[in-house]
């Protein structure tokens, strides 16, 4: 398995190249982070040469060892990497970091360069991404083949990972489910942006991560015997590791090592040519890379190639009589038509809130969707995302029920690890409320391009007695914000069921479903248009008898009021529209024809029915329009009560399109 030797001359040679190309590369920039890279490269150079299972020629072989550079502002330490390693990271592309179209951004990015398992920047988001993707190694293992998928999970972490509270949600999980296949290396340099950590931390991280159920270890970052034998041990353990490893930020740097001055700038032109002096490279010369260093590393190509080969040899012999496992190797994503045969149909005048008919029809999706898992931050009741009949995700079994606890933030970053992992469709479910606890994940998600699925219930003042802390108001506002980023909000059983269909076909991004905790009706959809037209995120509901004077555009609960004051208003002479507007954003990916099909420009008395924010809805009434809408916080009182205060009656919408009617 080991390709090289260590404490070897070459081995030096190569970790000071590896400090040089960063510290080049960021000098070039006039811009990045020097000295995590420089201190970083003997236990990146370990990983990647003797312990990773790797091959650069095909960064996302199913059975490699992950890496994340959780510390995202080191990358050009994983950048000089990949270049090393022949993973198409090219010397141009060192020399262009941080530049415009550049392979080589200024923090590392998921899809964008080959070799990148995942966006990070964020800090902790990486440590708690690599928790998902145990999981989603651990969940292959048990239901397809435990061989197969033995992957391990590394990383490089800093201070600031290790503080920020998304990393001890997710320490906290991995601990109790004994995820032995994560490996992290942190780099304990006792330095970040203000200067030595002690200025506000000065906590027993070893402590911490030993009562969260880790192995944890000490060693010197740069003695890489003691590094290499502690990464074996880790190895063999079956808990998560920690190696606490003791660096010096800036390593090689003369007058910048072990100071924040090597953080976050350039060392400046001066001090490389010292650094690049005392390591004993040109001082004249950048971006050097000896011919001794490039045939050191050529050797992992040829050991990653055969290590794949083998591997797709044995799975594609156990595929030929593990139907599973070859459903998982032709990585088949459901379609429509599979879709729609698995979604339950409700019958009309049923009265169910959306997150009761979403468990029925989750349920429904799972039976034929294997590698559909996922879970609730300890609302599963609430949330009804419990897969009846299914297994708990333990750390003596990977069920499909997983159960976060009350982690929302961990949840969200866990998810996107699991989306990393090929074949899965994970969901992660809580009251919409705390959405805001797990924004930065469900940002990464979205920038990313991967596709979990937030269940998000309890989704206005409906909510009722628990008050304005329990109340969304501009929650469903805020996601909307969010570039590619999918929200619905389904009016009854039908759209709901609809909802599940549009979000697991978006594989390009993450879909919230918005979901009631009320009951509303099940429309009858021989008298209102089909369902199914969800699936274009707006659509015409009912249609204006007569000539057409006024649109009501709504989503979810409001939907009923909408139609309902139609009905009234047909009565008093005017041709009145109802659109059901689940989701802006499938809106918007339709051509200028349908969007103008169903919000024909020439009627601009277009009243819009929300409880949340108003923020937005501008954008389809227009300066003749109005929203029905919240402009403050809720109240603690029974839901039905509420709404009738904040004015979310047919009698107040007819009030309202009357006053538009002139």
């Amino acid at each position: 398995m080991h390709a090289v030797e260590i404490d070897s001359a070459i081995s030096k040679k190569t970790i000071d190249t590896i400090r040089l190309l960063s510290a080049d590369a960021v000098e070039q920039a006039n811009s990045g982070h020097p000295g995590t890279p420089m201190e970083g490269a003997p236990l990146a150079y370990l990983l990647y040469a003797r312990h990773m299972r790797h091959n650069p020629a095909n960064p996302d072989w199913a059975g490699r060892d992950r890496f994340i550079l959780s510390c995202g502002h080191a990358s050009m330490l994983l950048y000089s990497m990949l270049h090393l390693c022949d993973y198409g990271v090219s010397l141009d592309d060192l020399k262009n970091f941080r530049q415009f179209g550049s392979r080589t951004p200024g923090h590392p990015e998921f899809g964008h360069t080959p070799g990148v398992e995942t966006t990070t920047g964020p800090l902790g988001q990486g440590i708690a991404v690599g928790t998902g993707m145990a999981m989603g190694a651990r969940y292959l293992a048990d239901t397809l083949d435990k061989e197969l998928f033995d992957y391990r999970v590394y990383a490089l972490c800093s201070d600031g990972d290790i503080m920020e509270g998304v990393a001890s949600e997710a320490a906290s999980l991995a601990g109790h489910l004994k995820l032995g296949n994560l490996i992290y290396l942190y780099l304990d340099n006792k330095i970040s942006i203000e200067g030595d950590t002690n200025l506000a931390f000065s906590e027993e991280v070893a402590t911490r991560y030993l009562a969260y159920g880790w192995h944890v270890e000490r060693v010197i970052g740069e003695d890489l015997a003691e590094v290499d034998a502690a990464i074996e041990r880790a190895k063999r353990d079956p808990r998560p590791s920690l190696i606490i490893t003791r660096t010096y930020i800036g390593q090689g740097s003369p007058n910048k090592q072990g100071s924040e001055a090597a953080h976050g700038a350039p060392l400046g032109k001066d001090e490389l040519a010292l650094t690049k002096q005392a390591l004993g490279f040109d001082p004249q010369q950048s971006f050097v890379v000896p011919d001794s260093v490039y045939a050191h590393m050529s050797t992992l190509k040829q050991r990653g190639a055969e290590l794949e080969k083998q591997w797709q040899a044995s799975c594609d012999t156990k595929a030929a009589s593990n139907s599973a496992l070859k459903n998982w190797c032709d990585g088949a994503l459901p379609t429509a038509e599979q879709l729609e045969a698995l979604l339950p149909a409700f019958e009309a005048g049923g009265s169910l809130a959306t997150r009761s008919s979403s468990g029925q029809v989750l349920n429904a999706l799972a039976k034929g969707l294997p590698l559909m898992l996922g879970g609730s931050a300890d609302l599963a009741p609430s949330n009804n995302t419990h897969l009846k009949g299914e297994s708990e995700f333990s750390a003596c079994q990977a069920g499909r029920n997983i159960h976060f606890g009350i982690r929302e933030h961990a949840m969200g970053s866990i998810l996107n690890g699991l989306c990393h992992t090929k074949g899965l469709l994970p969901f992660g479910a809580t009251f919409m409320i705390f959405s805001d606890y797990m924004r930065p994940p469900m940002r990464m998600a979205a920038l990313m391009g991967i596709a979990p699925v937030y269940v998000f219930t309890h989704d206005s003042i409906g909510v009722g007695e628990d008050g304005p802390t329990h109340q969304p108001i501009e929650q469903v506002a805020g996601l909307r914000s969010v570039p590619n980023l999918t929200v619905i909000r389904p009016c009854d059983a039908n759209e709901t069921a609809q909802a599940w269909k549009a979000a697991l076909l978006n594989r390009r991004g993450p879909t919230a479903l918005v979901l009631t905790r009320q009951n509303l009706p099940t429309l009858d959809r021989n008298q209102y248009t089909a369902a199914e037209a969800v699936q274009k995120g707006a659509y015409v509901l009912a249609e204006e008898q007569g000539e057409l004077s006024l649109i009501l555009l709504a989503s979810g609960s409001e939907v009923h009021h909408a139609l309902a004051a139609r009905e009234q208003l047909q009565q008093q002479g005017f041709g009145v529209r109802v659109v059901s507007m689940p989701s802006w954003e499938l809106f918007e990916q339709q051509d200028a024809a349908y969007r103008e099909q169903v919000l024909p420009s020439g009627c601009r008395k277009r009243l819009a029915i929300e409880a949340a924010s108003t923020f937005g809805w501008e954008h389809y009434v227009g300066l003749d329009g109005a929203v029905v809408g919240m402009t403050g916080f809720g109240a603690s009182a029974p839901g039905g009560q509420l709404m009738k205060h904040f004015g979310f009656t047919t009698e107040n919408v007819v009030a309202q399109a009357q006053q538009l009617l002139g």
